[in-house]
This record gives C-alpha cells, structure tokens and sequence, in this order.
C-alpha cells in the first residue's frame, strides 16, 4: 500500500534511457499538434468538430492512425502549486488538462490557459505523467474526452538516485489533489476513479512502476558491484543502473520510509492506487530493480510500446515477459531507436495507440480495441506484435553526450543540437510548464 493512511500502493521509479542519459528536450506539443501561422504544418489533421468516420481499409493498404487525428473537444489548462505536507512540505507543481469550449475570439485551436470547460460528456478519465510527456500528448489525447494531470519539474536523471521513488509519488499526490480538490470549476470534470498512466524513458519507468510492480532489493543489491548476466546482457548507454544507492542503503530506504520498504515478503510495497486501471510505459527500464518477482505483481492491463534499435529495448523485452499482468502487450516499432520521441510522426502513432489503450480500458469504448489490436499491427510493415523476431541493435556503452534543446527543422523531423559531455548525476529540473522549449535532458 501507499505511504499514506489510504489505500495506496508505492514502488519505486527509476528513469527510462535517453530521458535520462543521452537526453533531450521535449517538443512543446500544442506547436507539434496545432500548427500555427509561424510554425511549419505536421501530418496531424486539423481537428474536425464532428469525427467523420473512416473506411476501413483494403487489405492491400494499411491502417490509418486515425486516432491521432485531434478529437471533437478544444483543449483548457490550468496550473496548481501544490504542497505535500507528508513529505516535509515537498512543493508539486501540476498542470491540469481538460475539454473545453474554444474562446469566440480563438486564433488557434491551441490548448488555452484557463479556458471555460467543456462539461458534455463529463466526468472524463484521468491520464497521469510528468509535464514533460504530456506536452506532447495531452493536447490529442485530451480532445479525445480525456483530463490529464501532469506533475511539473520531474525530469531524466542520469543514475539511479532516490528520485525514482519521489517522482511517482509526486504523480500519485497530483492524483489525490485533483480527486479531492479539483481546481477552480473542474468540478465533476475529471473522474479519478478511472486513472491512467503513461510515460517514454525516465517517465516510462514512472508508469511501469504505478503498474502494481514492486521493488526487489534483494535482486538490485545483488546485482552491485557486478551485474548477474541477465541484467548485465540488458545493460547500456540508456541506462540509469548505478550501484550508489547499495553504496549508502540505510540513508536510502530512510528517505523512502518504513511505509515502502517494510513488508512481510521482502518486496517494497507498489507504487500505485487502486484507482489507476491501465498502465502505457514507453522506452521503459527497471529489470535490475525489479526483477522477476516484483514484476510477476503487476496487476493491471499494460501496453508497452518501443523501438527495435533503442538500446533499451531488450530491457523492455524482458520486462514484458515477466509482467504478471494476464492483459498485457508491446507493440514493438521496427526501425527507429529512443530518440523516436523526436520524430513527429511516431509521437502520433504513440497518441493513436494511447487513444485506442486508454479509450477502451478507462472510457468503456469496446469499439477502440481493434486500433491497439494484432490484426491492426499486422497492416504495417515496421511493426510488430510482441517481440520483433528480426534483427534488433543491442545495448551499447554509456553515451556521456546529451541532447539538448530540440530544433524544429523543416518537415518532420526535431533535430536534437548537441553539446560536450555532462555529468553523470542527476540536473536541476526546470519548473516544467508548458511552453517554450528548455536547454533541458529528455
């Protein structure tokens, strides 16, 4: 259970590669969904107020993502400085998104701040993530009839640290304020009872750890100094694993705090709510901190996407195949590598599956599972249903070069501009609200 009187549950969170050791700033999704007069256009079509249905296509032709098309809802934000009195006053900064009415008086279809919400069709399920995720995802997924909660500031962090556990609380405590205290008339907006969590790298393992896993520190000690061969064989330049945490455990699990760590099996409680229904971890990682027994506790449906050539993409693999969840999948993109997430594109095909996954488990819509489905899969090319059977780039040395703010380019690519090595430990987020791009680490 949670650290909280409440039923909760609580794991720990670790980072997903690049986000966070070869890194990158996100793109501002509202400019990469919503095109403005100086931004070039991406292949999203413009928002129809009416969802025109499309034919189903021929089997000589693939499957639009049609889903990634913008919904019938116009897109609201607002901002809350939150604090958690539990964790010593912590200060949470989120940003709530929501449907809402378009201004008279609207230039772009844009998320606005602020904006009045739309109340047909509410309550809408709550999607859950960091800022940095949401910015490229919440303005379609919102417009599809959800409301996204995003914790501002959470950010890739180079080396297993004790963020991994504060930044899924931080996630879960967002899902407590906005369910008990909505913001200033998002009253009866969102329906907390039908949570999700989504994430790509550092904000991937986020999600994999609200899924119901537990931490195995019997198994991450274990693997320090000197990685058993099954983690070792996963191992790369993504990575987070560090051993710095075994190096100073009772400072560690302190700061984590008896409510987690204590328990009569030798596993840490998961990091999760009851109200949190399915589970999308992207680019993902933690084999090495939780193992084969604390994923054997997943508990809920799961859809983990990654690409064939990211260097995490054996972890991901294994991980898949130990997740105790009996409703699981992976949709594996055959080509690209971690730094998809830069590729317009792609983050498309991402919020068509999140549409479809999230649509059918958290809005009852029975007719969204053939988006997410083998047959549809089976239409492209560079997919692929489960494991890619093909030949896959496996984990490299650590990249000591990070990515920083991302360049927009003409067409449909977001060039990453390098600069000199970094540090290994983890950097100082910056506050996270949506915006202009920031000389930040995916």
């Amino acid at each position: 259970m949670r650290p909280q009187p409440r039923a909760h549950h609580v794991t720990a969170g670790l980072l997903s590669a690049l986000l966070l050791a070869g890194c990158a700033g996100a793109p501002a999704a509202p400019s990469a969904v919503r095109p403005t007069a100086s931004t070039p256009p991406i292949p999203l079509t413009a928002p129809p107020r009416t969802p025109t249905p499309t034919p189903r296509p021929t089997p000589s032709e693939p499957a639009p993502y049609e889903l990634a098309e913008l919904g019938p809802y116009q897109v609201g934000m607002r901002a809350l400085d939150l604090v958690d009195d539990s964790r010593g006053g912590r200060k949470v900064a989120v940003t709530v998104w929501y449907p809402a009415v378009q201004p008279a008086d609207a230039v772009s279809s844009a998320p606005t701040p602020d904006a009045a919400p739309d109340l047909t069709g509410a309550p809408f399920p709550l999607i859950l993530s960091s800022t940095k995720m949401a910015r490229l995802l919440a303005p379609i997924l919102v417009s599809h009839g959800f409301t996204w909660a995003s914790v501002d500031g959470i950010d890739a962090y180079y080396r297993f640290h004790d963020g991994a556990i504060d930044q899924p609380l931080d996630i879960l405590f967002a899902l407590d304020q906005v369910a008990a205290d909505p913001p200033q008339g998002l009253k009866g907006m969102i329906d907390a009872e039908s949570a999700g969590t989504i994430g790509y790298s550092f904000d991937g393992f986020n999600s994999l750890a609200m899924s119901g896993a537990r931490i195995d520190p019997a198994y991450y000690l274990a693997q320090c100094p000197t990685p058993d061969a099954t983690t070792g064989a996963v191992l790369g330049g993504m990575s987070a694993f560090a051993c710095d945490p075994a190096g100073e455990w009772d400072e560690f699990t302190a700061h984590v705090g008896a409510l987690i760590t204590v328990s009569e099996d030798g596993l840490w409680q998961p990091l999760t709510d009851p109200r949190i229904r399915a589970v999308m971890p992207m680019a993902a990682e933690g084999w090495w901190l939780f193992g084969e027994r604390g994923l054997a506790a997943v508990d809920r449906p799961v859809l983990m996407i990654d690409a064939t050539n990211d260097e995490l993409y054996a972890e991901n693999v294994l991980i898949y195949e130990h997740l105790g969840s009996s409703d699981k999948a992976l949709i594996s993109f055959v080509g690209p590598t971690h730094m998809m997430v830069f590729d317009r594109a792609m983050v498309a095909r991402m919020a068509h599956f999140a549409v479809a996954f999230f649509g059918f488990h958290l809005q009852g819509r029975r007719d969204l599972a053939r988006y997410f489905s083998e047959e549809f899969v089976a239409q492209h090319d560079d997919l692929a249903w489960g494991v890619y059977p093909g030949e896959s780039r496996g984990p490299v040395r650590r990249n000591t070069t990070c990515l920083e703010a991302s360049v927009v380019r003409p067409g449909n690519q977001l060039e990453p501009a390098r600069r000199g090595p970094t540090q290994s430990g983890p950097g100082q987020p910056s506050d996270g609200r949506p915006g202009p791009l920031r000389d930040r680490c995916l």
